[in-house]
C-alpha cells in the first residue's frame, strides 16, 4: 500500500494513457493529448514548483518542431538520436533563456520572456530557408521506432504512433515526478515559498532556478519534436507567443504544484476544444466562459476539485468527529 501511495501519481498517469484510447475514436487527437500534457509537465516544474510564471515556453516547443523537422529531412539521422539531439538543443536553448531572464523578478521576468519569444518568432519568421517561414516546415517524417535493427513500432497508424508518444511521455513523467520528490525538487518549492530564506540557508538560488529552467525547456522541446511528427509539419505559430499561452492555460486550468493535474489540464484543454469546434463555429466563446468558471470558482485547478471531491470526510466521519 506504501508502494501505491508513493507511486501513486504515476499510476494515474498510465491510468490515463490507457483510458483515452477508450473515450477517443482519434489516434491523432489523442496523441494531440499527451503530447500538450508533456509540455504542460515542463511548465508545471516552472510555475508549480519554482514560481516562475514563464510566456517563453513556446520558445522551447518551436524549436524542438524545427530542430526535429531539419534533422529527419536533411540528415539520413535515425529517430531516437535525432529526438535526443533535440532534448539536448532545447535544454541548451533555455539555459541561454534562462541565465537572461532569472536576474528579473516579478513583472520584469514575465516581460522579458514575452520579448524573448517575441525575438524568436521573427527570428524563425525571418529564416525561411530553415524554418518554411510564413509556411512553416513541411514533409517532416514518421520514422518508424528502430533500435539496434529491430523495429519496435513501425508508427505507420495514428494509433500506432499514440503508444510511441505514450512510452515516452511515461518515461518522462517518473523522471520529473523523481526529479520533484528529490531534494532538488524540495529546494525548488522553498525557493518557490520563500526565496530570501533559502538565500540565507545558503542556497544559490539561481543556480537552482536555471536548472530548472533547462529541464523545463528539453522536455517542452521534446513535446514540440512529437508534435511536428504527429502533424507532418512544424508550423510558425509552434513558436509564438499563442503556444506560450496555450501551455500555461493547460498548467493553470489542471492546478499547480501536482504533475498529474498537467494531464488534467491538458486533457480538458485539447478535448473541449475538439468537441466545442465540432459543436459551434464560435467555439472560443464558449471556450472563454468555461476558462472563466474555473478561474473563479476552481482556483486549485481540476487537480484541486478533484482533492476537494475525494478527500472531503462523508456525513457519517463528520458526525462521529462531532460526538468526540
Amino acid at each position: 500500500m506504501a508502494m501505491l501511495l508513493k507511486h501513486r501519481s504515476l499510476i494515474f498517469a498510465l491510468a490515463a494513457v490507457l483510458v483515452l484510447p477508450l473515450i477517443l475514436k482519434s489516434g491523432s487527437l489523442a496523441s494531440e493529448v499527451l503530447v500538450y500534457a508533456l509540455a504542460a509537465l515542463a511548465c508545471n516544474v516552472l510555475l508549480g514548483y519554482t514560481g516562475l510564471l514563464s510566456f517563453g515556453q513556446g520558445i522551447f516547443f518551436g524549436v524542438g518542431s524545427y530542430v526535429l523537422g531539419i534533422v529527419l529531412t536533411r540528415t539520413g539521422l535515425p529517430m531516437p538520436l535525432a529526438l535526443l539531439i533535440v532534448i539536448v538543443t532545447g535544454g541548451l536553448v533555455a539555459g541561454a533563456v534562462g541565465w537572461l531572464s532569472i536576474r528579473q523578478k516579478g513583472v520584469y521576468f514575465v516581460m522579458l520572456t514575452l520579448a524573448l519569444a517575441q525575438m524568436f518568432y521573427f527570428l524563425a519568421y525571418s529564416m525561411p530557408d530553415w524554418t518554411g517561414g510564413d509556411n512553416g516546415l513541411l514533409n517532416i517524417p514518421t520514422p518508424p521506432l528502430v533500435v539496434f535493427g529491430h523495429t519496435l513500432l513501425p508508427n505507420h497508424t495514428n494509433w500506432e504512433y499514440y503508444w510511441f508518444v505514450a512510452i515516452i511521455f511515461l518515461i518522462v513523467f517518473y523522471l520529473l515526478q523523481r526529479v520533484v520528490d528529490s531534494i532538488f525538487g524540495r529546494t525548488l518549492l522553498a525557493i518557490r515559498d520563500n526565496p530570501d530564506r533559502a538565500t540565507a540557508i545558503g542556497y544559490n538560488i539561481t543556480l537552482f532556478k536555471l536548472v530548472a529552467f533547462i529541464v523545463s525547456g528539453a522536455t517542452t522541446a521534446l513535446a514540440g519534436a512529437l508534435y511536428a511528427m504527429a502533424t507532418g509539419i512544424a508550423p510558425l505559430t509552434s513558436i509564438s507567443f499563442q503556444m506560450s499561452e496555450t501551455i500555461l492555460i493547460m498548467t493553470v486550468i489542471g492546478g499547480t504544484g501536482s504533475l498529474f493535474a498537467s494531464v488534467l489540464g491538458a486533457a480538458l484543454y485539447v478535448i473541449a476544444s475538439d468537441w466545442l469546434s465540432n459543436l459551434w463555429p464560435r467555439w472560443l466563446l464558449a471556450f472563454g466562459l468555461l476558462l472563466m468558471v474555473i478561474s473563479l470558482y476552481m482556483q486549485g485547478g481540476l487537480w484541486g476539485l478533484c482533492r476537494l471531491v475525494f478527500t472531503r470526510p462523508s456525513p457519517a466521519s463528520r458526525s462521529e468527529a462531532r460526538k468526540s
